[in-house]
Order: C-alpha cells, then sequence, then structure tokens
C-alpha cells in the first residue's frame, strides 16, 4: 500500500517514514500542508498520516479541501493536542483517527490496518478471493493450506489487487500505488511482477485468480 507523511518536523518524518518503509510500506513524504496538496494531487494514496499544526497550510484545512473536493483518502492524525475538543475538531473535520504524540509506533501500525481495511469494507485484517487468503497484519498469503512466499513488491501488489477484488486495474493504477515519487523503473515492471504473481498463486491450480482484461489491465477474482 502507498503511504503519504505529512509532518513538519523533518526528524520525526524520516523515522516514520523509514519504519513505515521497513513494514513493507510504500512512502512519499512531505513537510507542509500545502505540499501535501501538490503530492496528493499526483499521486494515489491508500492512507496519508499527517501533522495537524504544519506551516503554510494546518491538517484541518488540508483535510477540509480533500473532502469538499471528493477525496475521500483515510487520514489519521498525529498532534500533541490531547484535550476533547482537538479530537472532535479533527474528526469532525474528516479524518478517521486520531493519535497523540508520543505514540507507539506499533499503535499507528494496527491504526493504519484498521483505517485501510475500513475503506475496504473489510471487518478483519484477513483478505480472501477464492481460497486465496492475505493477512494484513502479519503479512501471510495462503492458498488453501499452503502458505505462499512473496517479496516484499509481489506482496504489495496483491494486496492492493485483494483490496480491490474485482475490479480492473490498469498497469498505471497499480504502479501508481505500489512505487513512490522516487521509482524510475522500467515500463513494463508491473506486468513483469504479476507473472511472478501468476506463478506462485496460479500454477498448478485448476482455478486461475489473476486474470488479463484485455487493453484494460489485471483483475483478481474467482470465476464461477
Amino acid at each position: 500500500m502507498r503511504l503519504l507523511v505529512v509532518e513538519d518536523e523533518r526528524a520525526l518524518n524520516r523515522v516514520i517514514s523509514k519504519r513505515l518503509e521497513k513494514e513493507g510500506y510504500s512512502v512519499d513524504s512531505c513537510f507542509d500542508g500545502e505540499e501535501s496538496l501538490h503530492f496528493i494531487k499526483m499521486g494515489e494514496f491508500d492512507a496519508i498520516i499527517m501533522d495537524i499544526m504544519m506551516p503554510k497550510l494546518n491538517g484541518i484545512e488540508v483535510i477540509k479541501r480533500l473532502r469538499s473536493n471528493g477525496i475521500d483518502t483515510p487520514v489519521i492524525f498525529l498532534t500533541a493536542k490531547d484535550s476533547i475538543s482537538d479530537r472532535v475538531t479533527g474528526l469532525d473535520a474528516g479524518a478517521e483517527d486520531y493519535l497523540v504524540k508520543p505514540f507507539a509506533f506499533e499503535e499507528l501500525l494496527a491504526r493504519i490496518r484498521v483505517m485501510t481495511r475500513k475503506h475496504a469494507g473489510n471487518r478483519t485484517n484477513v483478505f480472501t478471493v477464492g481460497d486465496l487468503t492475505l493477512d494484513t497484519a502479519s503479512h501471510t498469503v495462503k492458498r488453501g493450506d499452503k502458505e505462499i512466499s512473496l517479496s516484499a513488491k509481489e506482496y504489495e501488489i496483491l494486496e492492493y489487487m485483494m483490496y480491490n477484488k474485482g475490479l480492473i486495474l490498469s498497469r498505471e493504477k497499480i504502479e501508481n500505488h505500489v512505487w513512490n515519487f522516487d521509482y524510475s523503473g522500467g515500463t513494463n515492471v508491473v506486468d513483469v511482477y504479476i507473472r511472478y504473481l501468476r506463478k506462485k498463486i496460479d500454477d498448478g491450480n485448476e482455478r486461475k485468480l489473476i486474470h488479463t482484461v484485455r487493453g484494460a489491465g489485471y483483475v483478481i477474482k474467482e470465476e464461477n
């Protein structure tokens, strides 16, 4: 999944971003509210971790602009303010969650999982397509009873596809969600990783789950 970290304290921004990358997320980061709007306009993010008190444009104003423009990307606010009124203001502005500094990184990870699974319409951390399961908490993937070992990028692509099961995803859409702005790889990188996933997930199984839609992209679904 692709995340945006918006935090003006540069050292904290770097720490959060690096920890999230180690957990397998694709991460972009910026340092003020105006810059965050530019990032959100240019890229597609699955969730945003945002400080409230920032230069140029604070987090409350940023999320108000997002929601007024129909952008429903889930947002979790990070802030040193812990009064009830501050939390109410943030939630009423359109944030999904609110985490007070200092915080345990494990709690941030858990809240990201909750926030994104709700956005995807799932009640648990486990996503399923046919007999394929993906657990976002443990990062484990199984086809039936067999556990499948995936690389970090293979897992990210499969996770994104399973979050959007049944929906046709273009190569550009997959690339925009899985790689950040620093990526400068080849144009066929998505096709390459889809081949890897098919070999690990579909080879040897009568029912194929990953399908090509000619001229449109890829979809993961169980065919009747």
